[in-house]
C-alpha cells in the first residue's frame, strides 16, 4: 500500500510496531502450535537428550572417582579424571535443550535462543577442560620427574596465568564472534600488546621457553655428563633461567638455557660403552717377528681386563718409533671405572712388553762424523790404551 501512494503524492501509512504483549502472545501461539504438531519427535528428543544426559553425569561422576583415588595427579587416568569432573550441569542441560531444539524443528525465536546458548555453554565448557588438561599434564611431569620437579614447582604459577589468560583470550574472543561483534581490533590489539611484551621481555621467555624444552623434552638431566664447545661437565641443576654446571676441575659453569641449547651437545652419560685409545711405540731394532705379534699381545691384554677389544695395528713410522694403536671399549658409563680400567690397562701393556723383550720407543738421534773425503769417522779421536805396571818400592 506505501508503494501505491508514494507515486500519486499522498502520504505513506506507518503500520503499528506490535506491542510487547501482542509479541508474547504471538510466541505462545506459535509454542502451542508447535507443541500440537511436532508432539512425538519433542518426546523422542527429550528421551534422547535424557540418556546423553544420564550418560555425561555418569562420566563425571566416574571422572570423580578416579581423581578422588589419586589427587595428586601421578598417573594419567587422573589427568583425565580431573577434568572429566569438571563437566559442568549448564552444560549439560545447554546440550540437551540443543538435542531438542534441533530434532524437533523448533520455531526460529526458539532455536536461535536455546542455539546462542549452547554455542556460549560450549565455548566456554572446552576452555575448561582445555585449561585442566594443559595444567594437568604439566602437574604430572612435575610429579613423575623428581628430576625436574623443583624447576617446574617454581615455574606453575607463572605457567598457570599464563595458560589461564590464554584460554580465557580465546574464549571470549570466540564468544564475541557468536555475538556477531567485530573482533578484528580486539584481535590486532591482543596481537599489538603480544608483540610488545614480548619484545619487553624477550630474555625472560626465551630462557622460561628454553627450560621448558629441556624439561619435556629431556636432551639432558639432572645428574648428566654432558660436553659442549670445550666443556666437560656435571649437570647440577636445571632453573629457570639458567642451567648450572660442575665442570672437570670444579668450577662451577653457569649458562642460560637459550644459549645451551643453542650449542651441540653430547650427552656422555647415555652411553652404555666408552671407548679408549691409545698409542704405543717401539724402537726401530725391533725384530720383525715381535712387531708383528705387537697387535696380538695388545688384544690378550685388553681381553684378560674383561675390555671389549675392537682393534689395534701398526698406523706409521715415526721419527724414532714404530707407532701402532690401540682401541677398546669398557662396557660402564662411568667415568670413574673408565679412567681406572684405562690406567690397569696401560700398566698391564706396560709388564707385557717387558715380559716380551719388546723396548718403548722413546727421542733419539743419532750423529756420524766423516772426514773431508767423505769416509766415516769415530766422532772422537782413536786412544790407545797403555798398561802400566807399578814399581815395587
Amino acid at each position: 500500500m506505501a508503494d501505491l501512494l508514494e507515486p500519486l503524492g499522498l502520504d505513506t501509512i506507518e503500520e503499528p510496531a506490535l506491542s510487547f504483549q501482542q509479541r508474547a502472545e504471538n510466541l505462545w501461539a506459535d509454542s502451542i502450535g508447535w507443541l500440537d504438531a511436532h508432539m512425538i519427535e519433542l518426546l523422542i528428543g527429550l528421551a534422547v537428550a535424557a540418556v546423553i544426559v544420564f550418560v555425561m553425569m555418569g562420566v563425571r561422576r566416574y571422572g570423580r572417582r578416579i581423581y578422588e583415588r589419586n589427587p595428586t595427579l601421578e598417573t594419567w587416568q587422573s589427568v583425565i579424571g580431573r577434568t572429566l569432573a569438571k563437566t559442568k550441569t549448564w552444560f549439560m542441560i545447554a546440550l540437551a535443550l540443543e538435542i531438542v531444539a534441533v530434532y524437533s524443528n523448533a520455531p526460529a525465536a526458539i532455536a536461535g535462543t536455546i542455539g546462542f546458548f549452547f554455542s556460549l555453554a560450549v565455548v566456554v565448557q572446552a576452555a575448561i577442560w582445555a585449561r585442566s588438561v594443559i595444567l594437568g599434564v604439566i602437574e604430572h611431569r612435575t610429579l613423575t620427574d623428581e628430576e625436574t620437579s623443583e624447576t617446574l614447582a617454581s615455574a606453575m604459577k607463572l605457567i598457570r596465568v599464563l595458560v589461564t589468560f590464554g584460554v580465557v583470550a580465546i574464549a571470549s574472543i570466540v564468544v564475541l564472534d557468536n555475538l556477531n561483534v567485530d573482533v578484528t581490533g580486539l584481535v590486532a590489539g591482543l596481537g599489538i600488546g603480544g608483540i610488545a611484551i614480548g619484545l619487553a621481555a624477550q630474555g625472560i621467555f626465551s630462557d622460561l621457553f628454553a627450560a621448558l624444552s629441556i624439561i619435556f623434552d629431556k636432551p639432558f638431566r639432572k645428574g648428566d655428563s654432558i660436553n659442549f664447545d670445550n666443556t666437560f661437565a656435571t649437570v647440577e641443576q636445571i632453573g629457570l633461567k639458567s642451567t648450572r654446571l660442575r665442570n672437570v676441575g670444579g668450577e662451577e659453569v653457569i649458562i642460560s638455557n637459550t644459549n645451551l641449547l643453542d650449542k651441540e651437545i653430547l650427552n656422555l652419560t647415555r652411553l652404555n660403552r666408552r671407548r679408549i685409545k691409545f698409542g704405543v711405540g717401539v724402537i726401530y731394532q725391533t725384530p720383525a717377528d715381535k712387531a708383528a705379534r705387537i697387535p696380538e699381545i695388545l688384544r690378550d691384554v685388553v681381553q684378560s681386563l674383561g675390555n671389549e677389544f675392537v682393534r689395534a695395528g701398526f698406523v706409521g713410522f715415526g721419527d724414532s718409533s714404530l707407532n701402532y694403536e690401540l682401541q677398546f671399549d669398557v662396557m660402564s658409563p662411568d667415568w670413574d671405572v673408565v679412567f681406572q680400567s684405562q690406567h690397569e690397562t696401560g700398566i698391564a701393556i706396560f709388564k707385557r712388553f717387558a715380559e716380551e723383550g719388546l723396548e718403548f720407543a722413546y727421542p733419539t738421534q743419532t750423529t756420524f762424523t766423516s772426514a773431508p773425503d767423505g769416509t766415516m769417522i769415530m766422532p772422537y779421536p782413536n786412544v790407545t790404551m797403555v798398561a802400566t805396571e807399578k814399581s815395587e818400592e
